[in-house]
């Protein structure tokens, strides 16, 4: 019990800690700021994230058809929401296994190919991002060491991934567990190698992520603050590759350093470039936990009980095959 609320408690208290740090630092400015803010930039990006997460949705039910998963993409994007919804608490990212209760309850969904569609996901908003910070690079001046070590490892283990899924086919194996793990390989491989699935996956990433950063944007113009798209394009890109090691839930703590650091690149005041990164990062997870409150009322009853489960971190997948 002790060790469950250990991993629930001490990384909530980290990132509250991270975000209180940030605010205390430039509190007097920063009520200035907001005196100055538009806030009809605000109700934009709200609008826009929510269109973001039906980009997301569209793009899950292409994934789950190619695993021969049809759904529609109102439950796809019911089921990411509900997944992400439980991320913000539970740590590790593991709140995306009620992915895999999910679709097994409402499309009889198997838990070798959901687990393989949450991986394909996964790989392409990885490689993704890590692409489009390699972009933003030449066009940034004084972008830290660290920053270009942590964008090209991504995508030197993307690229590894992709080596390991091409050559994984010609394996065989009597034992169980290995024979399970080159399932899933080989439903990853064919959920994203073709030259379908690359071209159409890749696309649909690229639109996803244009529009996260686009709703960082809209949220720098309600402070009235000039900064370089491609500034908030790298923000973006290294506050979410942070955020891909799971330290605090939902990344709460380390991804608003990360896009205040990045901003600061760009000379923002240290009390905007806060504001900025807390209320994206807000606002990307206030639309979150709403559109997983929707979710919860469109699946029914047995659905907050499975997040009660996953609070409480008692899921077992087993049950996925009952």
């Amino acid at each position: 019990m002790l060790r469950k609320i250990s991993a629930i408690v001490l990384p909530t208290i980290l990132a509250v800690a991270i975000v209180a740090f940030m605010l205390a630092r430039v509190w007097d400015d920063l009520l200035v700021a907001l005196d100055h803010a538009v806030y009809s930039y605000l109700l934009l990006a709200v609008l826009i994230c929510i269109g973001a997460w039906f980009l997301r949705g569209w793009r899950y039910r292409y994934i789950l058809s190619s695993l021969a998963i049809g759904i529609t993409l109102w439950l796809s994007t019911a089921c990411i929401y509900l997944s992400q919804t439980a991320n913000l608490i539970v740590p590790a990212r593991l709140g995306d296994l009620v992915r895999i209760f999910v679709l097994h309850h409402e499309a009889d969904a198997g838990y070798s190919a959901t687990l393989s569609s949450i991986v394909v996901e996964r790989f392409f908003d990885i490689i993704t991002v890590a692409l489009l910070g390699a972009l933003t690079l030449p066009f940034v001046l004084n972008v830290p060491d660290w920053f270009v070590t942590i964008i090209f490892a991504a995508i030197i283990l993307c690229a590894a991934f992709v080596v390991f899924l091409l050559f994984a086919g010609r394996f065989e194996s009597d034992n169980k567990y290995i024979a399970m793990g080159l399932r899933l390989v080989g439903q990853v491989r064919e959920a994203s190698l073709s030259v379908a699935s690359v071209s159409i996956l890749s696309a649909s990433s690229i639109a996803i992520w244009i529009t996260d950063i686009v709703i960082c944007y809209v949220i720098a113009l309600m402070f009235g603050t000039p900064i370089p798209f491609v500034i908030v394009a790298l923000a973006i890109v290294i506050c979410n590759l942070v955020k891909a090691v799971p330290v605090t839930p939902g990344g709460i703590g380390t991804y608003e350093l990360a896009v205040a650091l990045t901003l600061g690149l760009a000379v923002v005041a240290p009390a905007v470039a806060t504001l900025i990164a807390v209320i994206d990062h807000l606002v990307k997870n206030l639309v979150t936990l709403g559109g997983g409150i929707v979710s919860l009322y469109l699946f029914g009853d047995w659905s907050v009980a499975l997040m009660r489960r996953a609070f409480s971190h008692s899921l077992d997948v087993e049950e996925v095959g009952k």
